[in-house]
């Protein structure tokens, strides 16, 4: 089946935001969208939750996805994070997102306010009237509160410019469900599910591990689609612990900004209310990091 989303294939990494002194770090920011570039990576998505986007003031918000767009300039694709529990902030987002040249914007569920399934596809139906930028939806009820249902996603499937859905719920029947029920393309929103993913219809991945290993889980995704799967599993059996381990320490990004500062590409701190990761589980992350070679 020809997906709607297929320009949005591959690996896009969820970019950190860098934080230094309470304020974005700027130039971080715009190196480490160079590194993405120099490492063949197919996209990035700023204002995710690897970017901590909940403790980005609006201005702020606009900033990064304006600074990410710019020095990215057409070098590789930007999925922006334009996501709100406000139906009228999400589309505040989208429109600003546009104007600073995203390719397309990653929309999570609106958190908190749990919606029916009806509010769920009011909602990203009002944003895809208002707006015409491609939308991937972004369903992680582990952080939402509530799940986006097969069959809303399938229904959402119907709208022109709902061209995707990072898929972070961790069931591969829902995966299924979808890649059986709609055109949309599907990014894996877990890195350690990846290869299931691609194995049941998906095309992708938006990762967290990827701003680490970029070209690794590059190397994955392509051998799994250019029909080797053999290749890919090799990859996810050397990728599987290494991704486990940045995301079970603690609350992502806790240990992915722990581990790019042990590896010299320091992002600075976390934002309150997340804290530093605990020196107990730091010996873990080393191990880890070690055990990958990347240390």
């Amino acid at each position: 089946m020809s997906r709607k989303g297929e320009q949005f294939a591959g690996l896009t990494v969820a970019l950190v935001t860098p934080f230094r002194d309470g304020a974005v770090d700027e130039g971080r920011l715009k190196a480490n969208v160079d590194w993405q570039v120099e490492e063949g990576t197919a996209g990035v998505a700023p204002c995710g939750t690897t970017g901590e986007s909940p403790t980005l003031s609006h201005d702020e918000h606009e900033r990064v996805i304006d600074l990410v767009c710019a020095q990215a300039a057409g070098r590789m694709k930007v999925i922006a994070g334009t996501g709100s529990n406000s139906t009228a902030e999400a589309v505040r987002l989208t429109k600003s997102a546009q104007r600073s040249g995203a390719d397309a914007a990653l929309m999570v569920a609106p958190y908190y306010n749990k919606p029916t399934q009806e509010g769920f596809y009011r909602h990203f139906a009002a944003v895809a009237d208002a707006c015409d930028l491609p939308i991937v939806l972004y369903n992680i009820p582990g952080r939402t509160g509530k799940n986006i249902e097969p069959d809303t996603i399938c229904r959402l499937a119907e709208l022109t410019t709902i061209v995707a859905v990072k898929e972070s719920t961790g069931d591969l029947d829902q995966a299924s469900a979808i890649a059986v029920g709609s055109d949309l393309t599907i990014l894996s929103g877990d890195d350690s599910l990846t290869l299931p993913i691609l194995s049941v219809g998906g095309s992708g991945a938006v990762s967290v591990a990827g701003n680490l290993v970029p070209a690794d889980l590059t190397a994955m995704i392509d051998a799994y689609r250019a029909g080797d799967p053999a290749a890919a599993l090799e990859w996810h059996a050397k990728l599987f612990p290494l991704c486990r381990t940045l995301l079970s320490l603690s609350s992502n990004p806790i240990p992915l900004k722990a581990a790019m500062a042990r590896l010299g590409r320091d992002t600075g701190e976390v934002r309150l209310p997340l804290v530093e990761l605990d020196a107990a589980l730091k010996p873990r992350l080393e191990q880890a990091l070690a055990d990958y070679g990347l240390l």
